[in-house]
């Protein structure tokens, strides 16, 4: 049987207010699982769309992935075909460096060669210009030829001027004052002076002396008798004839005329061809005191002894006192110092070369 029901004790106060507690969160139960319900569908939520978006993001990671594989692929072959390209650029790179070390090679070389020709060719010309400088001077010292000697200057001159090289300048200068200096001597024609000696030389034995000169013939025979007249008249006009003939009397204009046996005559001739000869050394040998001397005392003699009518007589005289009155050397100047200049130029190039 069922036990009897103890009446419940009297709900105190306190009782009471615990009571209406528990009912309170009783009340506030279904606001918390509700709450708790709404956060976990909020996260479940959130998780499948974090799902869906982590889904998303591996899908397109796996496409960027796939496009990015692709690309790498493409790459390596871009790689690869640069390598190659690289390399097929590195060999012709080498070629190349190969045939540019040769072409400078060859252009060093050929560049010794030109300058070993260029100096050989200047040697060659500054060799050619010191012995036309060399041959002037031999002229105008041993000669007295100025106008020789000035155009082998002028030459050498031009020879240097081709050349066209600063470096020479200085030495042009001094050939260019040597050239004017010998421009300003008067002229003396001393080829000349020598080649009319000469012919005087050539024609002494041919000159007549004063002794063997002849009367000239008449110019016109006398008149003869004719066949009528009378016989002592003609046989004077004979005799008068040959009278005449034998005996001519006529004026020389010398008061006296030497007499000179042959052999005297023949030294006469000689001593007169040394007085021309000696002229003519001291021509050459630029000695006019001695020239003019000798060239008188030959004029003297041929005043004296030789006939002045004859007419190579005559023209041998007025040579003479041509050559007498005129300028027969003159002091020429020093052209060494040019050739000193080409000389000095050639030592120091060969001491620079060396």
């Amino acid at each position: 049987m069922p036990e009897p029901i103890e009446p419940s004790p009297p709900v105190t106060e306190p009782a009471a207010g615990a009571a209406s507690a528990g009912l309170g969160r009783l009340r506030r139960m279904p606001r918390v699982t509700a709450l708790v319900l709404l956060l976990f569908i909020l996260l479940g939520w959130q998780w499948w769309d974090s799902r869906n978006r982590i889904a998303d993001l591996q899908q397109e990671l796996g496409k960027k992935l796939a496009g990015a594989d692709r690309l790498n692929q493409e790459s390596r072959l871009v790689a690869t075909q640069s390598q190659e390209a690289v390399r097929e650029m590195q060999v012709k790179l080498g070629i190349l460096e190969n045939q540019l070390t040769e072409f400078q090679n060859q252009q060093v070389a050929l560049e010794t060669l030109y300058q070993e020709l260029s100096r050989n060719r200047d040697e060659s010309a500054l060799a050619e210009i010191e012995q036309v400088l060399l041959l002037a001077g031999q002229q105008l010292q041993l000669a007295g030829n100025v106008k020789a000697a000035l155009i082998a200057m002028e030459a050498a001159d031009t020879r240097l001027q081709r050349m066209n090289k600063p470096q020479l300048a200085p030495l042009r200068k001094v050939l260019i004052h040597d050239i004017e200096r010998l421009k300003a001597q008067p002229a003396v024609d001393t080829v000349g002076i020598v080649a009319r000696l000469d012919n005087l030389l050539a024609e002494v034995d041919g000159w007549p002396l004063a002794m063997e000169s002849r009367p000239a013939p008449q110019s016109r025979p006398p008149r003869k008798p004719d066949a009528q007249e009378a016989v002592w008249r003609r046989l004077a006009w004979e005799t008068w004839l040959e009278f005449k003939q034998l005996l001519r009397i006529e004026n020389t204009g010398k008061p006296d005329i030497p007499l000179l046996a042959p052999e005297q005559g023949f030294f006469l001739r000689e001593n007169l061809k040394l007085r021309l000869l000696s002229a003519r050394i001291a021509v050459l040998a630029r000695d006019d005191t001695s020239a003019k001397t000798d060239l008188e005392a030959a004029r003297r003699w041929m005043d004296r002894y030789y006939d002045g009518k004859d007419k190579a007589v005559a023209a041998a005289r007025e040579t003479l006192r041509r050559l007498q009155e005129s300028t027969l050397s003159v002091e020429l100047p020093d052209i060494s110092a040019s050739l000193d200049a080409v000389r000095q130029y050639k030592l120091g190039r060969d001491r620079s070369g060396r």
